[in-house]
């Protein structure tokens, strides 16, 4: 895919995604309204946001600029994407919208978003398990394999995966 049309899709699908799952249902469930709470975790909050998006945008831009591709389904990239955050973890993207939801719960002190991050992290992990692993698998074969088998699902390594490596 071409890398214009490839960003366009990627910001697209950004507004549309995890601005659904980590801003319109947010704000749909709570407005955004700042309930009374303990101003240490609502700094942690801040900073888990702050973070939360950094990853997000970098992930989302990986997928242009190494796997000439989006993230929506129905453009999916041309070549497996395993540089930036994904030597570290394979659900990157995934990780970090939650990270916003639960962001927002502490900033908020609005306890509803931390019961809607695990409805979410059940989705994400049904999502990963039953359509996203497979399909990798058919369109990447052996490479996707390797991965896998070297960079875990969801909790980061502490060392960065090397495509060349085999540790």
């Amino acid at each position: 895919m071409e890398k214009r049309k490839a960003a366009l899709g990627s910001a697209a699908f950004f507004v549309l995604a995890p601005g659904g799952v980590a801003g319109l249902v947010p704000w749909l469930l709570t407005r955004w309204e700042a309930l009374p709470f303990w101003l240490p975790l609502r700094i942690v909050g801040v900073l888990l946001l702050i973070a939360a998006l950094g990853v997000l945008v970098s992930s989302f831009a990986r997928f242009v600029a190494e796997g000439f591709g989006t993230p929506a389904p129905v453009a999916p990239p041309d070549r497996l994407v395993v540089g930036g955050f994904y030597r570290f973890v394979r659900n990157p993207m995934y990780l970090a919208v939650l990270s916003l939801i639960i962001g927002q719960a502490l900033v908020l002190g609005q306890l509803i978003l931390l019961a809607y991050a695990v409805v979410v992290s059940a989705a994400f992990a049904a999502m990963v398990h039953w359509h996203e692993e497979p399909a990798l698998h058919r369109q990447f074969g052996d490479q996707y394999d390797a991965y896998r088998a070297a960079v875990p699902g969801w909790v980061p390594r502490l060392r960065p995966w090397h495509a060349d490596s085999q540790v």
